[in-house]
């Protein structure tokens, strides 16, 4: 007889790993350090899983992710809301490390999240690159708001402050289009997106390091993956309204600067955003309707190798 399918869930924190794979259980804990992820692998690779799952915490799952997928091993990261669902439609109300692994494990085993590849070191650089100018251009903000309420005393070292961040985004600028020199897939990709009136080279480089998906899915899953589609809240006779649920959100959060921009300054979109505006559709609605409707042409233009036109677009 051939031996059970082998599920494993971790439970991420900053200083260990809780492990616990099915059929067993087999229980482990390894601390959450390079030692700790050399041990893991080895103790992983004779149990052979059909399917590994984390959840997303804070970031530190990410050196673990990495070194699964670089390990060859079947790898997933599923949203922590899902995985907390899970346990309470079981029961299982209590909440510790080992029991999250358990929870994880059995998750994986009911549920088989789908696998998808891991981003190779030059998307993980990008993709570092594009996440730390979003957090500088985030505390600029917060500063230039700071300082027209600070007192006179103070205002010089926030005005400084404000000024070390915008050459700090400079650089951070600088080192994106290196990057993207150094690829010509993304070379490619960047001419393409920003061949889109509202769309420049910020979007761009986010969509490239963010969303490598773009122009390999059907506008139905790159909408769902955004999380830009509306999903139905229906029941019996009762039609709710639709909403947005879930998605990447420093994605959305890019489109929805280009679709502002592209409403008033790109043919294609303002006019859609007039006609649904016409139809009665309050701002955020038909907002949400322009970034789907960009977001499927981008997707169309990268799958099909094609720069932006109007008439097609249309």
């Amino acid at each position: 007889m051939s031996e059970p399918t082998c599920f494993v869930g971790i439970d991420v924190s900053k200083n260990t790993l809780e492990v616990c794979a099915l059929p067993g259980p087999k229980r482990n804990q390894f601390d959450n350090n390079p030692c700790g992820l050399v041990e893991l692998l080895a103790w992983l690779r004779p149990l052979a899983p059909e399917l590994v799952v984390l959840e997303p915490t804070g970031g530190y799952e990410l050196e673990i992710l990495n070194a699964l997928s670089d390990a060859q091993l079947p790898v997933a990261l599923v949203n922590a809301r899902q995985i907390r669902d899970f346990a309470k439609s079981r029961g299982r109300l209590a909440k510790t490390d080992t029991i999250d692994a358990e929870i994880i494990a059995l998750f994986a085993q009911a549920n088989r999240p789908e696998v998808r590849p891991m981003p190779d070191p030059a998307q993980r650089q990008m993709q570092a690159l594009v996440v730390r100018r979003r957090q500088l251009i985030e505390v600029r903000a917060t500063e230039q708001a700071r300082k027209h309420l600070a007192a006179p005393s103070v205002r010089p070292s926030i005005e400084m402050l404000i000024e070390h961040l915008s050459q700090q985004l400079v650089e951070l600028d600088g080192q994106i289009q290196e990057l993207l020199e150094q690829n010509s897939t993304w070379q490619q990709q960047d001419a393409l997106l920003t061949s889109v009136t509202g769309v420049g080279n910020v979007t761009s480089a986010m969509m490239i390091a963010l969303l490598p998906e773009l122009g390999t899915l059907n506008r139905k899953q790159i909408s769902a993956l955004v999380g830009v589609a509306p999903l139905n809240c229906d029941s019996g006779r009762k039609q709710g309204k639709r909403k947005i649920w879930g998605g990447r959100a420093a994605v959305r959060a890019g489109l929805y600067m280009a679709t502002l921009a592209a409403s008033h300054h790109n043919e294609t979109i303002r006019s859609y955003y007039k006609h649904l505006r016409e139809a009665g559709k309050p701002f955020k609605v038909a907002l949400v309707a322009c970034m789907r409707k960009l977001l499927c042409i981008l997707n169309a233009m990268l799958r099909d190798r094609r720069a932006f036109t109007p008439s097609l677009a249309a």
